[in-house]
């Protein structure tokens, strides 16, 4: 499989955070996240990690009941990246 430059990883995760951005402040999963980039489901999982590790995006592990995931996560954009993105729109 080829490798994707750092350049096209930038636009994929731009994309993320967009779509993020129009469905705030609710949050999806990771498969959805997946469809809508039209990516496979652990590529964008590693893009949401480095997102998660830049504080751009929060990770939320349990369901609205409080009960934890086992094997998925929902996602939703950090409150910094929210403000940052209505000030340029």
């Amino acid at each position: 499989m080829p490798q994707i430059s750092q350049k096209k990883k930038d636009k994929i995760a731009e994309h993320i955070l967009h779509y993020l951005f129009t469905i705030s402040p609710s949050s999806t999963f990771t498969s959805t996240i997946s469809e809508e980039v039209a990516r496979d489901e652990e590529f964008t999982k590693s893009l949401l990690q480095d997102l998660k590790s830049k504080n751009l995006v929060v990770e939320i592990n349990k369901n609205p009941e409080g009960t934890p995931y086992t094997k998925r996560q929902r996602w939703r954009l950090s409150d910094k990246a929210y403000s940052a993105y209505k000030d340029h729109q």
